[in-house]
């Protein structure tokens, strides 16, 4: 394998490593309180993924941190911490962006349609 090759294999693990680590997040943010089966069962195996010690599968929680040089307890801490809270300020946020480009999308017609009605002439 030569370096370009290296470089590359390293940059995707690391990419994959970030993938599972934010899906993992988002898991717990999304199906915390669940009641549905499929989704309690997601719920559990992130949660089970990030406390877990193991360091036997390469994409294990310990060995993801080790690969992106984080460092586990304080990585468990914000995601678990912001598991609790998570869904508030995860939907906060979805609905803060949505107002935003709805309210974008209204000034932009608005400001279209002021542009329109002055390039006409008066009669």
């Amino acid at each position: 394998m030569n370096a370009a090759d290296n470089y590359q294999f390293e940059t995707s693990r690391r990419d994959l490593a970030a993938g599972i680590l934010e899906q993992a997040t988002l898991d717990l943010r999304r199906f915390h309180g669940t009641t549905s089966g499929l989704e309690r069962e997601f719920y559990l195996d992130a949660y089970r993924w990030v406390i877990s010690d193991d360091c036997s599968w390469p994409f294990s929680f310990l060995n993801v941190c080790q690969l992106l040089d984080l460092i586990p307890e304080t990585v468990r801490e914000q995601v678990l911490a912001d598991m609790s809270v998570g869904a508030l300020r995860y939907w906060s946020r979805r609905c803060g962006r949505a107002a935003r480009r709805f309210k974008i999308f209204l000034s932009n017609i608005f400001t279209n349609e002021r542009t329109a009605n002055a390039a006409e002439p008066v009669m």
